[in-house]
This record gives C-alpha cells, sequence and structure tokens, in this order.
C-alpha cells in the first residue's frame, strides 16, 4: 500500500508568510493510526524527533493511505520555514498544492 505522508510547515516569525504542504509517499505493509509518533531524516532535529499522527484517510480503490501529521508552526528564531523546507526536500519529500489532495 502507498503510504502518503502529508505535513503543512508555516512560520510565524517570518514577515512573508511562508508555508508549503509537503508530501513523501513510501510503500509498506502496515499504515499508521492516529496518535503514533513517526520519525523521518527530513525532520530537523532541533525541533522534535518525530510528529503525531492526527488523520488517516485510507482508499482501498487505489491502494492508498494519506496520513496527516501535525502541522508544525515555526516559532524559533534559530532556523528559517525556508530552511526546513529544504531539508524535507532533500529527504524525498516535495511541495503539494493543497487542491491536489482535494481532488478525487
Amino acid at each position: 500500500m502507498n503510504i502518503n505522508l502529508i505535513i503543512f510547515v508555516t512560520s510565524i516569525k517570518e514577515k512573508d508568510s511562508i508555508g508549503a504542504v509537503m508530501m513523501k509517499t513510501l510503500e509498506s505493509n502496515f499504515r499508521p493510526v492516529q496518535g503514533d509518533i513517526l520519525d523521518d531524516p527530513g525532520f530537523h532535529p532541533g525541533f522534535h524527533n518525530g510528529y503525531e499522527v492526527v488523520k488517516v484517510t485510507i482508499n482501498y480503490a487505489s491502494d492508498e493511505c494519506f496520513v496527516s501529521l501535525q502541522p508544525l508552526v515555526i516559532d524559533r528564531e534559530e532556523i528559517k520555514a525556508e530552511t526546513y523546507i529544504d531539508r524535507l526536500k532533500a529527504n524525498g519529500w516535495h511541495a503539494v498544492a493543497k487542491d491536489e489532495l482535494m481532488a478525487d
């Protein structure tokens, strides 16, 4: 089953509102459930070592699972949202439009 991990990254410190919906797809025989804590090399260790699963949507027809992770709001000055997004991209994540996630 394709597991699509989804996280929203935004900054409340930066003058220009920066934010992105990021997704990473992987193949797995098991799926996360609400409350699980997921770790990934793209997650910056300066914040925490995992994200909580807040919603799981399964589409058996397409053999896909969409896993929404707790949003990340950057409120520290040590790192910018762009830097965090770049780290995610370097580890297999990509930006997606919100309407892409809503399309059926």
